[in-house]
């Protein structure tokens, strides 16, 4: 039996996100896309926004740009259901870019709860999410203004 999971050829292995997010504000971006959500039923449509806009703007001579692109998919779905089912509502996701990344943030009414992997749990039983976003994203934070929280992670565009 395996200790950690497998992502492709990179293993998971949880220790990228340790217990807590650090808190940090993100790199400044340019906006591309972002959306108002309220319930998890809106994420498909997120998902697939986000999936065209990456198609149409990945470079073709890039190997490894489908994987890049579902990395940055997972990435926000993930960080948008997580704020939709623990943050309190009103949750806001946005996608920006760096010159060689995306910079997905998402922020809801919980600015006392920062984000935190599931510690010691079963991966069985879910939670990995946050570990994931980790050890795929060259950095990651999370941050409160005006009352609301951020999470924030960055990825490589390729």
């Amino acid at each position: 039996m395996r200790a950690a999971n497998q992502q492709g050829d990179q293993r998971v292995t949880g220790q990228a996100a340790g217990p807590i997010w650090p808190s940090a504000a993100p790199p400044p971006a340019t906006p591309l896309l972002a959306w108002s959500l309220q319930d998890v039923a809106e994420l498909p449509r997120v998902r697939a926004d986000l999936r065209r806009h990456a198609t149409t703007a990945a470079r073709s001579d890039a190997p490894a740009s489908d994987d890049l692109r579902d990395q940055l998919i997972l990435a926000l779905d993930e960080m948008a259901s997580n704020a939709l089912r623990h943050g309190g509502g009103g949750v806001h996701a946005t996608v920006r870019q760096t010159p060689d990344a995306y910079l997905i943030e998402v922020s809801d009414r919980s600015p006392a709860q920062p984000p935190s992997p599931a510690v010691g749990r079963d991966p069985s039983e879910g939670g990995l999410g946050l570990y994931l976003i980790a050890e795929m994203a060259t950095q990651h934070g999370w941050y409160v203004s005006n009352g609301q929280k951020y999470v924030w992670a960055l990825l490589p565009r390729g």
